[in-house]
């Protein structure tokens, strides 16, 4: 693997999570205590899917909010990932759950009971 970028420990982290866990939210706060509005919007509807995730608080470390941001090449946060593939941010997981197409994709991924 050739790498002519910089090297930033942040998105090797980023890299790593979204590796190392099927479902990953970078948010703002944690699952059980979100920070903004947006996070806690992705994280109602993970909920309520039953979907199992792990939650990435950007807020802690100023290098990861902004890795998270140049990673994708997407300037809001939450971010979600499923099996290393970014889904993307609030505004597209709320569209994609209100028409039905969140909920198969997850099933599809195996990271969701049928």
């Amino acid at each position: 693997m050739t790498d002519t970028t910089t090297a930033n420990p942040a998105h090797d982290f980023i890299a790593k999570t979204v590796a190392d866990n099927p479902v990953v939210l970078f948010m703002k706060g944690v699952p059980e205590q979100p920070r903004c509005g947006f996070s806690a919007l992705v994280v109602q509807i993970l909920d309520h899917l039953g979907a199992d995730f792990i939650g990435v608080d950007v807020l802690q470390d100023d290098s990861l909010r902004d890795g998270v941001k140049t990673f994708t090449d997407w300037p809001t946060i939450p971010q979600l990932y499923v099996k290393g593939e970014f889904v993307g941010g609030a505004d597209i997981i709320r569209e994609m759950f209100q028409s039905g197409e969140l909920k198969p994709l997850l099933i599809e991924q195996g990271v969701l009971a049928a």
